[in-house]
Parts: structure tokens; sequence; C-alpha cells
């Protein structure tokens, strides 16, 4: 059976989340592994309401606003990779989330 490793990098700093995403590749790629992506999703706008009192209540200051880029990449097979890959250590404001899902043959039960 063989393992498909999703992972979904987000960072509020394109330029830093571009040069992880190029490193991942780089590696996944000298080992040899199969490597789909990066997949860019369109960056998402955010608004946080921020108030002059911890009531929330009354008025208050204009919304923080910030974006969030998103990227997506998928290794096939090479378990050991993935797994190198996920444990890495990453810049601060750079998130990583990991999916793991199991690809079963045509005809297998």
């Amino acid at each position: 059976m063989t393992f498909v490793t999703k992972l979904t990098l987000q960072s509020g700093d394109r330029a830093v989340l571009d040069d992880v995403v190029s490193s991942i590749s780089t590696f996944v790629e000298r080992k040899g592994a199969e490597l789909k992506g990066p997949h860019p999703k369109p960056p998402r706008t955010l608004g946080v309401p921020q108030y002059k009192r911890t009531t929330g209540e009354g008025d208050g200051f204009s919304s923080w606003r910030y974006t969030v880029y998103t990227r997506t990449l998928e290794i096939v097979g090479h378990d050991d990779v993935a797994r190198q890959v996920a444990q890495r250590s990453l810049p601060d404001g750079v998130h990583i989330e990991v999916e793991l899902e199991q690809i079963r043959p045509m005809g297998s039960a």
C-alpha cells in the first residue's frame, strides 16, 4: 500500500513561505521521492476587530487586517522522506499541517 503525505503550509509572509516551500521541494527531489506541487491557493485576507475596552463594547479601532498565503505539497510514498520534512524546524510565522492518506491498489479489499 502506498501512502500520500499532504503538506499544507501557511504564512503571512509570502517570501518566507516560498523559501520554505522551495527548500522542501529541493530536499524531496534530491532524495528521489515523487512530489506533486507546490499548489498555491488564493490568498485570504482576514480581519480582526479591535476594541478600546476589554469588554468588547463601545467604539473600537479599525480592524486589524492581514493576509494568509497557503501552499500545498504532496509526497507520494517515501514515508521516511515525508517524516523528515514534517519534523523540520520552520521559521516563526510558518505553520505546517500534515495529512496522511493511504492509497490501496485497485481490486484490493
